[in-house]
């Protein structure tokens, strides 16, 4: 009898913070964060707390989307404003895909569930037409899985990774045009063309370990990260930018329609706008 291989897990502490440093002191700001890992089959957040200066209570509460939001208010002026949310989540690699239902079966599952809300457009992720056809002839004769890879690869082909070529308000059609994004903009695209095709896909916010044999204890420089889930029976998650599934080095943080339900920051303040926030996130693999 041979002996059941145990999925060998890694244990990751992440450090992710955001300045805000405003043109004249804010009178007050109201900020909801989305920044916790969730815990999940093959990810379980050991420890999380985000933590702000100036210092102010915070409250946590789970959105419609089952992301986990901290809240809180500043109603003093504060001429600048930091989060930090510090977590260590254990992760372990995904298992083996799940049997591809029929496209039959995946019409019938999306029009009598809430997969009904992860198969239609948003502004983010609205494509021409003829944009969705050329996806379609591509899938010809494939099933959910294979039309996943083949339609991300579809778009890596087209738009290049490239760091600061889009903003946070760049639609997904803007950046096929543009030929080039990050992986936001490859991320709405790929799930505006699934969607497209009929396969329920939802936008996923998060991290990825920029190194996947990273030196135990050495902390490494990285950024937040966006991927897909598509839903083929199950929900599987796939990097169209990194064309690989997403695995042990990815963490989830939220899920949604778009970057718009699970955005990290948001918030609204009174005062002189100032320029963009400076982020930073700091990897260290511990385990």
């Amino acid at each position: 009898m041979s002996t059941p291989v145990t999925p060998v897990t890694r244990r990751l502490r992440i450090r992710h913070t955001t300045r805000v440093a405003y043109a004249q002191a804010a009178v007050s700001s109201h900020n909801e964060v989305r920044m916790t890992p969730l815990t999940l089959p093959g990810q379980t957040t050991l420890d999380a707390r985000v933590t702000v200066n100036p210092s102010t209570a915070t409250w946590s509460y789970w959105d419609y989307w089952g992301t986990q939001v901290t809240g809180f208010d500043l109603m003093e002026p504060h001429a600048d404003l930091t989060i930090t949310a510090s977590s260590l989540v254990e992760t372990a690699p995904p298992g083996p895909l799940t049997p591809a239902p029929t496209w039959a079966e995946v019409a019938e599952a999306t029009a009598t569930s809430r997969l009904l809300e992860y198969a239609a457009p948003t502004s983010r992720t609205t494509v021409s037409p003829e944009l969705v056809e050329r996806a379609r002839a591509l899938a010809t004769g494939l099933d959910p899985h294979d039309t996943a890879v083949a339609v991300s690869s579809m778009v890596t082909d087209q738009v290049r990774y490239l760091p600061g070529a889009t903003g946070v308000n760049t639609s997904a059609m803007e950046a096929w045009e543009q030929g080039a994004g990050v992986c936001q903009d490859i991320t709405h695209l790929t799930a505006a063309l699934l969607r497209g095709l009929g396969l329920p896909t939802r936008y996923v916010s998060g991290y990825l370990h920029p190194e996947r044999e990273a030196e135990l204890h050495r902390p490494v420089a990285g950024q937040s990260h966006a991927w897909i889930e598509y839903w083929a029976g199950d929900w599987t998650g796939y990097d169209p930018t990194n064309s690989t599934r997403a695995d042990e080095s990815h963490v989830v943080v939220g899920r949604g329609r778009d970057y718009d339900d699970v955005t990290p920051h948001k918030g609204v303040y009174r005062g002189v706008a100032g320029g963009p926030p400076e982020v930073t996130v700091e990897f260290t693999r511990v385990a």
